[in-house]
């Protein structure tokens, strides 16, 4: 009886699995090109009109013309952007259901919710910073104080009288009201909404004195006179109204707020996707339409890398927990 070398018999096999492991390797490499093939869906976790929403549309509509497929916004608003979070966070992991999150949802709510219904230090990866965003401290047409000096004084001359709205409890517009309250001394009362455009819609009608919004949400009301700057809250004044003066200039040395927004994926998403999709983010922001159209709104349009953006997110929750810890902030 003739004997077959075992190792004779495995060195085909050997082979195959090696033929079959490169060919698995190039089909993965030739679906990370291709991504995507069919529509992606940009989840943004507030109603639409407000800052974020605005900024989605905006990248939305590039990433549309660049990938030749479509990039829907989808608004799932409620509970402060958590859950919109949320959605993405039980998506499937495969690039085509994203996140374009903002600093209340990435390093406040985190800070802010004893509970969250997903883990927000593994739910996410990060792809990539899209934008900062300065806030403008505006004030219904109607509303008496035009400077924030007189705010200042009207608001200690009449504590509590005077209502400030908000795009939710706890969000960066609420926590710069909140800091801003602790600098000058004054009392107002909170009105929360849910977005920003709910809250912008009643400033405008006069049903609430003073809000703080994002630059993108602000900047055409301001133009167009229906809303009135008080003050940026940015350490220089913004390019989209060069006039209004900054916060610090009127009186409240060191203040300095604002927010930013940007992409995240599910946890789990393939590196080769989420590197992909950052290097098409950041590539459709050096184009000058695409820089135009953010600094119009006076927007400062970035792009980063997926490590960059996660860099930033922990060192704003760092900054806004203890914030939100000093000021024992709480919607629960």
């Amino acid at each position: 009886m003739r004997f077959i070398d075992a190792k004779v018999m495995m060195r085909p096999l050997f082979v195959l699995a090696i033929a079959l492991q490169a060919i698995s390797s190039v089909a993965y490499s030739q679906s990370i090109a291709a991504f995507p093939t069919h529509p992606v869906t940009l989840v943004v976790p507030f109603a639409p009109g407000g800052g974020t929403d605005i900024g989605a549309r905006l990248i939305a509509n590039k990433l549309t013309q660049k990938w030749g497929q479509s990039v829907i916004v989808d608004n799932k608003g409620g509970a402060g952007g958590v859950l919109g979070a949320d959605v993405v966070a039980k998506a499937k992991a495969d690039g085509y259901t994203l996140l374009f999150g903002n600093v209340g949802t990435q390093s406040i709510n985190p800070a802010l919710y004893k509970k969250l219904p997903y883990n927000f230090e593994t739910a996410f990866a990060p792809v990539s910073l899209v934008a900062e965003l300065p806030f403008f401290l505006m004030a219904s047409p109607s509303f008496a104080p035009k400077t924030t000096r007189e705010l200042i004084a009207y608001a200690k001359a009449n504590p509590d009288k005077v209502t400030y709205a908000s795009s939710g409890n706890g969000g960066s517009p609420h926590l710069s009201a909140e800091v801003f309250q602790a600098m000058a001394g004054v009392k107002f009362t909170h009105i929360p909404y849910k977005g920003g455009g709910p809250a912008m819609n009643d400033l405008m009608a006069g049903h609430v004195n003073i809000l703080f919004a994002s630059v993108l949400e602000s900047i055409g009301f301001i133009q167009s006179s229906k809303l009135h700057a008080l003050a940026v809250t940015t350490k220089t004044r913004s390019s989209a109204a060069p006039t209004v003066p900054t916060i610090a200039e009127s009186g409240l040395a060191g203040f300095e707020s604002g927010s930013w927004i940007g992409i995240l994926a599910p946890a789990g998403t393939p590196q080769a996707i989420i590197d992909k999709i950052a290097a098409d983010v950041k590539e459709a922001l050096t184009h000058q339409d695409t820089r135009d159209a953010f600094a119009k709104q006076g927007a400062n349009p970035i792009g980063s890398t997926p490590a960059q953006f996660k860099a930033l997110i922990d060192t704003d929750l760092k900054r806004y927990t203890k914030i939100i810890q000093e000021k024992n902030i709480s919607i629960e």
